[in-house]
């Protein structure tokens, strides 16, 4: 809540504007969320402003929260320890002041620790259940709903979850396949029938274009004459070239000299292209998606390459500071992105925080994701081995399923990419400490008995 003051009514991006943008002025589009475009809508429509969602967010932060800390708990995580890190956790910014940015990032987060804290659920009981499996499946569509990208996450989450689980298999699977599925179905299907209107191509490929971009820059001796009158006809070749940083596509498709309409009605060539040079230099192409993907899997941010240092968040005062006249569609309601702290003194503390924690020496630590899944990894692995139990790592299954995807296609360093890996590796410190420690103390070779598996609070507290 003291977030929330200090930053009523919430942090903004350019992307912030245009989810509103979609509602209010039209046409609806499906290429961010249509479920949280809906939220904003809503939210303008009951209360006049935008704080209704960002209080939405803390209110169901501080919930995710607790429901991860108390499945840790009862799983085998020392109750102390694990409560106290919960409680601090908020005064950070990567988690209080992301509750309080209008994202879809978040809900999509939450829905991603939700899904760590029911398999931590599930593990603590060793079981399966059908109330459970339900729950997976609504948060696993959920998930799909708040990001393009969710449904991928969802299928290599079952898969790690039929690995580990001895019973409903088979029902697991199918629910994870109907959570991947329905998402994709709404936004191809029955969006376009109410109305809303498919991603732009451009939208949906723009990380092939980045690899295009990228490799014209490195090897432009790749290119014949066709392939640079179709990419002149986009934008200048010189845009291509100072485009072409791997680290983020954004110096490509967010320059004025880079047509949108061009791109979507060349996408079929451009993406001929791409696939050629995928076929021709397999090698390029997935180094150019590792460069971009390093969110996911690199410790440090490259901070003197462009692009390469991690984005935080975007703390302008207005819309305008963001997006001009003209570049987006007008509506009344655009003011309303505005800061507009409802007690001033901790909009001052909380903003010298905010940028004091954003410093290049903490970035490691406190902004990349990739660290924390290592975190989370080394955690549930010891956990399993301590407990002797085999379903602790389904826990972090989701968090495999969001870094194996980001790594494979994603778009620049933002830190919200990967924030719920953050978040559930810094609660799953205790449990890690906890199991380092009870392996110390067990004799090699020695196996638990059933008491003391049915009591694992008691043993690690």
């Amino acid at each position: 809540m003291c977030w929330w003051l200090a930053y009523h009514p919430g942090l903004f991006s350019r992307d912030s504007v245009l989810y509103l943008s979609h509602t209010m002025a039209g046409p609806w589009v499906s290429d961010h969320s249509v479920v949280y475009d809906a939220l904003l809508w809503l939210s303008v429509r009951v209360s006049g402003d935008l704080g209704l969602v960002t209080l939405l967010q803390t209110t169901a932060m501080a919930a995710t929260l607790t429901y991860l800390a108390t499945a840790l708990r009862a799983l085998g995580a020392p109750p102390r320890s694990t409560t106290a890190v919960a409680v601090l956790m908020p005064f950070l910014p990567p988690v209080g002041a992301f509750a309080v940015t209008l994202w879809k990032d978040v809900p999509f987060t939450l829905c991603v620790v939700a899904i760590a804290a029911s398999c931590a659920g599930m593990a603590a009981a060793r079981i399966v259940t059908p109330g459970r499996l339900a729950g997976l499946g609504a948060l696993m569509t959920a998930l799909g709903l708040f990001r393009a990208n969710g449904f991928l996450i969802v299928a290599v989450t079952v898969v790690v979850l039929v690995l580990v689980v001895r019973v409903m298999k088979v029902r697991l699977a199918l629910v994870g396949t109907a959570a991947a599925a329905l998402p994709v179905l709404l936004t191809n299907l029955v969006f376009p029938l109410a109305g809303i209107a498919a991603p732009s191509k451009t939208y949906v490929y723009h990380t092939a274009f980045g690899d295009i971009a990228v490799l014209y820059r490195g090897h432009p001796e790749l290119f014949d004459h066709r392939d640079r009158a179709v990419m002149a006809a986009v934008a200048p070749l010189s845009r291509w070239t100072s485009g072409g940083t791997c680290h983020t596509i954004n110096p490509l498709i967010w320059r004025d000299d880079f047509s949108w309409q061009q791109a979507d009605a060349r996408a079929g060539e451009l993406l001929d292209l791409w696939k050629r040079l995928l076929l021709e230099r397999p090698g390029l192409v997935v180094d150019a998606r590792l460069c971009r993907g390093a969110i996911a899997w690199k410790i440090t941010q490259d901070e003197w390459a462009v692009g390469g240092e991690t984005y935080h968040f975007s703390r302008r005062p207005t819309a305008e500071s963001y997006v001009g006249p003209d570049k987006v569609p007008d509506f009344p309601e655009r003011h309303l992105f505005s800061l507009r702290p409802i007690s001033e003194p901790l909009h001052q503390a909380a903003d010298a925080w905010l940028v004091s924690t954003a410093a290049p020496r903490y970035d490691w630590l406190l902004w990349r994701g990739a660290l924390w899944s290592y975190v989370s990894y080394l955690a549930v692995g010891l956990a399993a081995w301590a407990l002797r139990n085999r379903y602790v790592p389904a826990v972090a299954a989701v968090v495999a399923g969001q870094q194996l995807v980001i790594l494979a296609n994603i778009s620049a360093q933002d830190f919200r990419y990967m924030a719920a890996p953050v978040h559930i590796g810094m609660l799953l410190l205790p449990l890690l400490v906890a199991s380092v420690a009870r392996m110390a103390r067990l004799p090699r070779g020695r196996r638990e008995t059933d008491a003391e598996r049915e009591s694992p609070v008691t043993r690690l507290s």
